[in-house]
């Protein structure tokens, strides 16, 4: 927690605007990559979903 203080120091030298719009980008950023990771996992589950099921009615009918 040393190089807090250090860090805040250095951007202490920057306009608190650009401090602020860069701050505003890299949590767009990371906000729309969240996005993208959660779409990806709801597409792998529903694909799951649906071997699953196929998988199932397979067992059922041979049965």
């Amino acid at each position: 927690m040393e190089m807090l203080p250090v860090m805040l120091d250095s951007l202490a030298a920057y306009p608190a605007w650009l401090v602020v719009a860069c701050v505003a980008v890299v949590l767009a950023v990371g906000l729309w990559a969240l996005v993208k990771v959660v779409k990806w996992m709801i597409y792998a589950l529903l694909a799951l979903v649906l071997v699953g099921g196929l998988g199932m009615v397979v067992w059922l009918l041979v049965q």
